[in-house]
């Protein structure tokens, strides 16, 4: 699919705090309901209360034991994660059919920035292909589950930066049972985590990746 030879125009970073998955759902189905042809796509930088997520196709089985955290059935793809405070979560508001990318274009841009934010940390990490996301050492760092609707994406990506882990024991993450899960706080001893740092590294990282980059490519 071509890129259009007219440039998007610059993309909006909006750093919302903490906020309840529910919204942030609605708002994004709202926003993309209502974006224009020249409507500029919109990042989403937020955290949200603790909560476990089933994707459109997710199988209830591989929730083990929600026990007083609250469970959302989204339309967003893959199985069921977990989100909560200390985790960097990345809305991203893409109009990927006037990009002239696709689904899975738009998954290794994601997957391939999260990697160069590690890379700075001094962490190698690495993409599968068989399962979306972003892992250290067969550890799962970063999920990815996104909702594609009139070319459109929604939905979008978890870091795991500075958060308890032990609600992934809670649940099979991402549909593999005894996948092991990390966050960049064990990976650095002694180092404090600045999660809102650590989102305009990561914004920088989005806009070379999906933007410059690829243009700079089909030029």
């Amino acid at each position: 699919m071509p890129a259009t030879s007219v440039p998007p125009p610059a993309p909006k970073m909006r750093y919302l705090g903490q906020v309840a998955y529910t919204q942030s759902w609605q708002d994004m189905q709202a926003f993309t309901d209502a974006r224009q042809a020249d409507t500029p796509d919109e990042f989403w930088f937020l955290q949200h209360p603790p909560v476990y997520t089933l994707g459109k196709n997710g199988k209830p089985e591989h929730i083990l034991n929600a026990a007083d955290i609250p469970v959302v059935n989204s339309d967003r793809g893959g199985q069921v994660t977990y989100h909560g405070p200390g985790q960097l979560v990345v809305y991203t508001l893409v109009d990927i059919r006037r990009l002239g990318m696709g689904v899975r274009e738009l998954v290794t841009c994601l997957e391939q920035s999260v990697i160069d934010l590690l890379s700075g940390y001094g962490i190698t990490a690495q993409a599968r292909a068989d399962a979306p996301g972003v892992y250290v050492n067969h550890a799962k760092i970063a999920a990815l589950g996104l909702r594609i609707r009139r070319g459109c994406s929604f939905h979008g990506l978890s870091l795991n930066l500075d958060m308890d882990l032990e609600p992934f024991s809670r649940i099979n993450p991402c549909g593999y049972e005894g996948l092991e899960v990390t966050q960049l706080g064990s990976l650095l001893a002694d180092t404090h985590i600045d999660i809102d740092m650590a989102g305009k590294q990561l914004e920088r990282q989005l806009i070379k990746t999906i933007y410059h980059e690829r243009n700079q490519a089909s030029a």
